[in-house]
């Protein structure tokens, strides 16, 4: 690794531990010219998933696009952001599990609503009055009657109103 202080490609491996539920290793890194420390991630490097459009263009998976989505949705609510990111990393790998290269963006935006489901109903209301383009307050409250019956169903679940 090239120090980012001084440009030597010279350092030592000062600790090595897996992060990210084992999901990448993180190292801590001291340059033997100039004695900076720094921390580098090692990840699986997987093959690029291509994400077709609604239109039929085709563009590579975009992780941050996922991840701004979730934290949109989830604006003032308490959900932490390290809960975003393990949700952006379960969803894909879902989608890598599939062994598919191209996901339809409908795929994408389904896992991002079941994940929203899970993690917090209000965050998912919002995900899904934009994603599904409501246009009058009785689809929100058509929604939300949708998620009392699932909430009904699984005595887990919290109330939302």
């Amino acid at each position: 690794m090239r120090c980012v202080q001084c440009g030597s490609l010279k350092d030592k491996v000062l600790d090595s531990r897996m992060s990210k539920e084992g999901t990448s290793i993180r190292r801590r890194r001291e340059c033997l010219a100039c004695s900076y420390r720094y921390t580098t991630y090692e990840t699986i490097e997987r093959t690029e998933l291509r994400v077709t459009k609604r239109d039929g263009s085709k563009e590579a998976i975009n992780r941050e696009k996922i991840r701004g989505g979730l934290i949109k949705a989830c604006e003032k609510r308490p959900v932490s952001m390290e809960r975003i990111d393990r949700a952006v990393e379960e969803i894909l790998t879902e989608l890598h599990k599939d062994h598919v290269s191209e996901v339809p963006s409908s795929s994408i935006g389904a896992k991002v609503m079941d994940k929203l489901h899970q993690i917090d109903p209000v965050a998912y209301v919002r995900y899904v009055s934009v994603y599904r383009q409501f246009e009058d307050v009785g689809e929100f409250i058509r929604e939300i009657q949708s998620l009392e019956r699932r909430a009904a169903r699984d005595p887990m679940q919290r109330r939302l109103f």
